[in-house]
């Protein structure tokens, strides 16, 4: 294992291309983005959207073909007279990924394939455990679920693995507390280790981020700020599409927002577990109060009206800021609680002239699995295919 962990280094040879270290090229990437964005996009389609020539996006796709990463289907109707186009999509069964996503209480796993489509989800409980059982406990899930689907293994491509906790280097994360064991390691070789692949270590923030971009809000709106309700609070920001990293690796750390007082205050869901279980109501985790979550338990009103403040200056700093289409409450948030929280946002909006500058839509979630294990899964397709 070289001192300096690269995933890239570690792919399987039968997934490159011919005598080079890449799987694909920048054109190839770019077709390939196209075809994930327009679902049934026909190949004379395609070349209106790219600076490319028609003869160039042929040869590029039928490369690909070639490989089998992306199929051919049947003609595209309505597209007038002429020779029939035949509509483009990626091939699942080309390669699956997968996605960890390490919380505080509980580990999500999620296997998707090369189109995107969820193979698989699965959980493995954290509490009382080491680093080392869980992890085993997760081989063991994966192994299932590889033969319920039966998913060979050379198809494997490649693990992500996502981690609460800021990115500090390498694959190295400082996680929360409970997660002390994990913290301040080399994760990539670890994960390697136990699956014999290349693993995309990233932060649950940023994971979450990537699974809205891809299969929630993104679809449809290209720069928002996903908020990530955990244990602790994050995020990450989508812009233009692609993930926002930062000069170290930490963009959308909103926690980072709050002096050591203020922490105490920022919607971070430890806190409302000690209220609500301070007035009797038995919370066992985070994971336990999405699935029950009844915002009429005693201390959930208080707790969201201490924490609006910091909440409300968090909304107005990314909207002065980034100034995104949409900011996104998702994470391990129950959706209800973010209702609760946005029917407090207040804008800080001086309007000049009449004229008030245009702000974010404030979006609850829709995806109901593991975010960060979904974006962790879709990690290693996003970072080498499209």
């Amino acid at each position: 294992m070289p001192d300096v962990y690269i995933p890239e280094a570690l792919i399987a040879r039968h997934f490159l291309r011919d005598n080079e270290a890449t799987v694909v090229s920048s054109n190839e990437r770019k077709l390939l983005q196209l075809i994930w964005r327009n679902p049934s996009i026909s190949r004379s389609e395609i070349t209106g959207h790219t600076d490319l020539t028609q003869q160039s996006v042929h040869r590029i796709l039928d490369q690909l073909a070639d490989r089998n990463i992306i199929l051919l289907g049947a003609a595209k109707p309505g597209l007038g007279r002429g020779q029939p186009s035949p509509m483009l999509r990626l091939n699942g069964s080309h390669a699956y990924a997968c996605g960890i996503s390490v919380n505080t209480d509980i580990i999500g796993i999620c296997i998707t394939d090369l189109a995107g489509g969820i193979l698989g989800e699965r959980e493995v409980a954290l509490r009382e455990l080491t680093m080392h059982q869980a992890l085993q406990l997760v081989k063991q899930q994966v192994t299932e679920l590889q033969r319920q689907n039966d998913l060979a293994e050379e198809d494997l491509f490649g693990i992500g693995f996502a981690i609460a906790g800021y990115h500090v280097d390498g694959t190295r994360h400082n996680a929360p507390l409970p997660l002390h064991e994990w913290s301040m390691i080399e994760l990539g070789p670890i994960i390697t280790d136990l699956f014999d692949r290349p693993a995309w270590v990233i932060n649950g923030g940023k994971s979450g981020a990537i699974a809205e971009s891809m299969f929630g809000v993104g679809r449809f709106i290209r720069h928002f700020a996903y908020l990530s309700f955990n244990y602790g609070f994050g995020g990450g920001v989508i812009i233009d599409g692609d993930l926002l990293q930062g000069g170290n690796g930490n963009a959308g750390e909103f926690s980072g927002l709050y002096d050591e007082v203020e922490t105490d205050r920022r919607p971070a869901l430890q806190h409302l577990i000690d209220r609500v279980s301070s007035n009797g109501v038995n919370v066992p985790s985070i994971h336990y109060m999405r699935r029950h979550f009844d915002r009429n338990w005693p201390g959930v009103s208080d707790w969201v009206e201490d924490v609006t403040p910091a909440y409300i200056r968090l909304v107005n700093a990314i909207r002065a800021t980034l100034d995104p289409q949409a900011i996104v409450f998702g994470g391990q948030i129950p959706p209800s609680l973010a209702s609760m929280l946005i029917e407090r946002t207040k804008i800080f909006d001086r309007p000049r002239y009449g004229v008030h500058r245009g702000g974010p839509k404030l979006i609850v979630s829709e995806i109901a699995s593991d975010a960060a294990a979904m974006g962790a899964a879709i990690l290693p397709f996003r970072r080498m295919f499209y």
